[in-house]
């Protein structure tokens, strides 16, 4: 039996687990990346801002997290994203 066991990593704090994180959070430090559509700001926080700090504009967050080895696990953003 050859299956494939998938690993998702926080990228903050390097909390692993065995299944994707529940609304892409990790449960141990709460924190996630995101990334301004509108201008491109980055921001760690356990949800996202109404209104981007960078451009002032309330704009849509997106989640670049890197959850999976590929990307390169603990300490990096998903670069796909």
């Amino acid at each position: 039996m050859n299956e494939k066991y998938e690993k998702y990593v926080c990228a903050r704090c390097g909390f692993t687990a065995s299944g994707r994180f529940e609304g892409d959070i990790c449960p141990d430090c709460g924190l996630t990346y995101w990334k301004c559509s509108d201008c491109g700001f980055t921001i760690t926080a356990g949800a996202p801002p109404d209104v981007c700090p960078e451009c002032g504009r309330k704009c849509e967050f997106v989640n670049i997290t890197c959850y999976t080895p590929d990307c390169g696990g603990p300490g990096h953003i998903d670069p796909r994203l």
